[in-house]
């Protein structure tokens, strides 16, 4: 097979290639260290950072598995070649350090050794030093000139570019983990109720639980919950959602169900179980809120089945929005399948969506479970969707979320 150095010339890395561009720190460094140390014949090439007075090698690249210098060593910064080069003390191009006075003294020079030496300093775009962009030989290499080190420069150029986009996305993360930490600790996330509607009787049979941030900066729920996700808080908030949602129960007559939104993950890892205790099941339908296709299908089966035993009902959420609602109905044998909004929505001018809505109503009537249909918002809608059989329907149309007090006003 041939190897990363034989195929890959260095003047597609000085050129930018395509994949390179988009690939992250991790992945693009250890490659142009790799591509430059080839290149120019040198026994280690190196990204280094100075911090609290030290330098650590943050990538590095060698000809020789045990050299010393490896990824998170460091040493003392004054000691090193890197901080001479920096404040000027050492030429950034060295190619024979036995040659320069200034560099013989330092005691790294005979210990490494080092003979050859390149350094340019990682300027970021606010003008502050990350750090160098180096390599090294332990023999002197006289035919480096500055052509090579114009080349070095393009490299710690590119380094500095992908460096600073890195401290920005972990500046980002790290402000999102703070508002989600915010949320989880406060009171900013709260509950709403959206009435679901028994057609035949035109009465009010359960609630669907939504969740609502007054957290700044403004944003929608998904928005959130996808930030948690992002920062690892995920699963947290998402427990923290249900266990409010459940609150509504106490506020409802015993015939009147709250429906909870439930990732795969929360059903999982979340101690659903735990979650639920002390909560009358019959009253609670756990709504699989997933857009992707799951591979552990058995495992939330196991979870889910001695609570369905104990009368927990559980709904497969946005049934026909992809091809993954499909296999949660047939994995998971749900007891509601809530038709999508992009089904209900101009279903009344609409044959494919009367299409496929019917298939769908057919297709519960034949496995003994119960339709609802999201998001109808005009009379036609409803009219259409009492036509194709469906049994229940939420929907401004129908209501909008509400405050606990006024659902449970108007559930009475």
């Amino acid at each position: 097979m041939t190897t990363f150095e034989e195929e890959t010339p260095i003047s597609e890395f000085i050129v930018g290639r395509g994949t390179a561009q988009t690939e992250t720190l991790n992945q693009l460094l250890p490659r142009t260290l790799r591509a430059i140390r080839k290149h120019l014949g040198m026994d280690v090439a190196f990204v280094s950072e100075f911090t609290n007075g030290r330098r650590v090698f943050r990538y590095v690249d060698s000809s020789h598995p045990t050299h010393p210098v490896q990824v998170g060593g460091s040493d003392p910064l004054e000691e090193s070649y890197c901080q001479r080069v920096v404040d000027g003390r050492l030429p950034e191009l060295i190619p024979d350090a036995a040659m320069l006075p200034a560099a013989r003294e330092l005691p790294v020079t005979a210990a490494l050794p080092v003979g050859a030496h390149l350094s340019v300093p990682i300027r970021l775009r606010d003008g502050r030093i990350y750090g160098t962009f180096c390599c090294f030989s332990s023999v002197p290499n006289k035919s480096l000139n500055e052509r090579d080190l114009a080349m070095v420069r393009v490299f710690a150029e590119m380094s500095a570019d992908h460096i600073d986009r890195d401290l920005d996305a972990m500046k980002a993360r790290a402000a999102m983990a703070s508002r989600i930490d915010a949320v989880l600790s406060g009171d900013s996330l709260s509950m709403v109720y959206q009435p679901i509607y028994q057609l035949a009787e035109n009465k009010i049979v359960g609630f669907e639980a939504l969740s609502r941030f007054s957290a700044l900066p403004t944003r929608s729920p998904d928005v959130w919950f996808g930030e948690a996700a992002q920062v690892d808080r995920g699963l947290e908030l998402e427990i923290k959602a249900i266990k409010l949602a459940l609150l509504g129960i106490d506020h409802f007559r015993s015939d009147v169900y709250v429906s909870v939104n439930a990732s795969p993950e929360s059903i999982l890892e979340g101690d659903m179980e735990s979650v639920l205790k002390g909560w009358p099941l019959e009253q609670i339908v756990l709504e699989v809120t997933e857009h992707a296709a799951i591979d552990h299908y058995g495992d939330i089966a196991k979870v889910i089945e001695p609570l369905r035993h104990r009368g927990l009902r559980v709904a497969v959420d946005d049934a026909g929005a992809g091809y993954a609602s499909f296999r949660h109905i047939l994995s998971l044998a749900p007891d509601v399948i809530k038709l999508d909004v992009s089904i209900t929505r101009n279903i009344d001018t609409d044959r494919s969506r009367r299409a496929l809505a019917g298939a769908l109503i057919g297709f519960a009537e034949a496995t003994n479970c119960k339709i609802v249909a999201e998001g109808v918002e005009t009379a036609s809608e409803l009219s259409v969707l009492r036509q194709l059989g469906v049994n229940k329907a939420q929907g401004y149309f129908l209501g909008k979320p509400m405050a606990i007090a006024s659902a449970a006003k108007l559930a009475q």
